[in-house]
């Protein structure tokens, strides 16, 4: 074999092991990859039939129902045009309410349930997941998107007194 051929044959192995390589990590990425749909997405059909994804809206008031004796739970998910019932199996978040923006994770089953085996609360009263903000703003404008939670007035946890904002932290050694 000539050096050119060799050359090529190196060259031929190379690209063909890069590309190898770059399919194997577009598959891996492409199957990771959980797109976010809202609950008038998913009544339209826009959900891939038995693929894994992110439902977002505010859980509906006087939907949050809880299994005796068990860590079921089903409750609402409104994007305040269409609902979506959600079921999940395990320990709420301790922010988990009605009333409040939620993400949950998993799949529809054919009796048009959400199975949720992940499901993600606000963090605070201001707060709601950025999926779920920009769903409600481009379906029913600002207003519903920024007004979904009542205003709450601050509770003792909330605020510091002016005198405790300045203190300093007792120090390590004392």
């Amino acid at each position: 074999m000539t050096p050119r051929r060799r050359r090529m044959v190196l060259v031929l192995g190379i690209v063909g092991g890069v590309s190898i390589a770059g399919a194997l990590a577009l598959s891996a990425f492409r199957q990771n990859v959980t797109f976010f749909f809202d609950p008038t997405q998913v009544a339209a059909g826009q959900v891939p039939a038995g693929e894994r994804f992110r439902l977002g809206g505010m859980v509906t008031q006087g939907s949050l129902h809880r299994a005796p004796g068990s860590l079921e739970v089903r409750f609402v998910v409104t994007d305040f045009s269409h609902d979506v019932p959600v079921s999940y199996t395990g320990v709420l978040p301790d922010l988990f309410r009605e009333g409040a923006g939620v993400v949950a994770h998993g799949q529809m089953r054919h009796d048009g349930t959400f199975v949720a085996d992940e499901v993600l609360a606000k963090h605070d009263e201001k707060y709601m997941p950025p999926e779920v903000a920009r769903s409600l703003k481009k379906r029913h404008g600002e207003s519903r998107a920024d007004g979904t939670a009542p205003p709450s007035t601050p509770s003792s946890g909330d605020t510091q007194p002016p005198a405790a904002a300045h203190a300093s932290p007792p120090s390590a050694g004392t």
